[in-house]
C-alpha cells in the first residue's frame, strides 16, 4: 500500500514510517525542509514537499496515495488554537480527494479531549465541545466521514513517551528546572495514561490495515498514572523540591501548562486492543523516566 504519511519526521510519525516499511509499504512522507527531507530518504520513504499549510500539497500527496496517516500538528503552545484551525483545514484537504474512495484516512486526536467521570475513559466516549478545547481533530474527521471518506480516529494519551520525546514530560522537567520545584496540584491524584511510542507506530499500522469507518481507537498501554508519581520521579532526578500546590496557585506556576497538568482522564484500550490484535509491549512511563535519558542536559 502507498502511504502517505503528515508528520512523517516527528516523534510518532517517524516510528509510524519505520514500522510501515518494515511490513512492506511503500511510504510517501511529508517534509517541509530539506533535513526533513533527508531523514524521510535515509529511512526508505519517498519523499512529498510541502506542510500543512500548503494545502495543495496535502491534496496532491493524498490523492497519489493509497490511504493517508496523520500525524502532524504545529506544537506551538503560545498559538494553539491557531494550529488547531490549520489542523483542522488540513483534515478537510486530505478528505476531499479520498470521497467516496474507501482509501483510508486515520486521524490523530487525544485522550486529553475526553471529560473525566472518575471511570475509564472508552473508545465509545465522546470529547468535550471544541468551545472548551479548540482541538477539533475529531470534529473535522467527523466532517470529511459525513462526506464519504473511510475515516478511523486514533487517540493518543498525554505522555507518548520514549528517546526523543520533547512534549508534555520534558515540558514538566523543564518547568521544574526554572522554578527549582516539582509540583502537582492537590494531592496529585489526577491521572496521565501513557504509551511508548514504540508501541503507537503498529496500532496506527493496524488501524490503516483494518481500522472500522468512524472507529476510535485508543493508543493506552498504562490507564492511569499518578501525576504525583510522575512529580516526584522528576523531582528525584533534578534533585528539587516535591510540593503540593493549590488550584489557584497552579495557573502562576504551570502558566498555559496549567490545564494540562490537571487532566484527570484515565483511559482503556481494551476494545482497540481486542479488535485489531495490538498488544502494547514496551516499558511504561515511569520506567522511561527512571532511566536518565529524560534528564541528560
Amino acid at each position: 500500500m502507498r502511504v502517505f504519511v503528515t508528520g512523517a519526521t516527528g516523534f510518532v510519525g517517524s516510528a509510524i514510517v519505520q514500522e510501515l516499511s518494515r511490513e512492506g509499504h511503500q511510504v510517501i512522507g511529508l517534509a517541509r525542509s530539506d533535513s526533513a527531507a533527508q531523514a524521510l530518504m535515509a529511512a526508505g520513504a519517498q519523499v512529498h514537499e510541502g506542510s500543512l499549510e500548503d494545502l495543495d500539497s496535502l491534496r496532491n500527496g493524498a490523492a497519489d496515495s493509497d490511504g493517508v496517516i496523520h500525524t502532524g500538528f504545529i506544537h506551538d503552545f503560545s498559538k494553539f488554537q491557531e494550529s488547531c484551525e490549520i489542523d483542522r483545514k488540513a483534515i478537510e484537504a486530505l478528505g476531499t480527494v479520498l470521497v467516496g474512495s474507501n482509501r483510508p484516512l486515520v486521524v490523530t486526536s487525544g485522550i486529553g479531549l475526553l471529560t473525566s467521570s472518575g471511570e475509564l475513559a472508552t473508545e465509545e466516549d465522546m470529547p468535550l465541545s471544541s468551545r472548551t478545547i479548540p482541538r477539533v481533530s475529531e470534529e473535522a474527521a467527523c466532517a470529511v466521514a459525513d462526506r464519504g471518506v473511510h475515516v478511523s480516529i486514533v487517540r493518543l494519551p498525554p505522555s507518548v513517551h520514549g528517546d526523543g520525546d520533547y512534549a508534555f514530560v520534558p515540558i514538566l522537567i523543564n518547568m521544574a528546572r526554572e522554578k527549582g520545584v516539582s509540583a502537582y496540584i492537590g494531592e496529585g491524584l489526577n491521572r496521565w495514561p501513557a504509551v511508548h511510542r514504540l508501541d503507537v507506530a503498529p496500532l496506527y499500522r493496524l488501524v490503516l490495515e483494518k481500522g472500522a469507518a468512524r472507529a476510535y481507537y485508543h493508543g493506552v498501554a498504562e490507564e492511569g498514572i499518578l501525576f504525583r508519581e510522575i512529580a516526584e520521579v522528576i523531582g528525584h532526578h533534578l534533585e528539587v523540591p516535591v510540593v503540593s500546590i493549590t488550584p489557584e496557585e497552579a495557573a502562576n506556576h504551570f502558566t498555559w501548562f496549567a490545564h494540562f497538568a490537571s487532566i484527570d482522564v484515565a483511559a482503556s484500550s481494551q476494545q482497540t486492543q481486542k479488535l485489531l490484535g495490538w498488544k502494547p509491549k514496551q516499558h511504561g512511563l515511569i520506567v522511561d523516566l527512571n532511566s536518565g535519558n529524560y534528564f541528560k542536559t
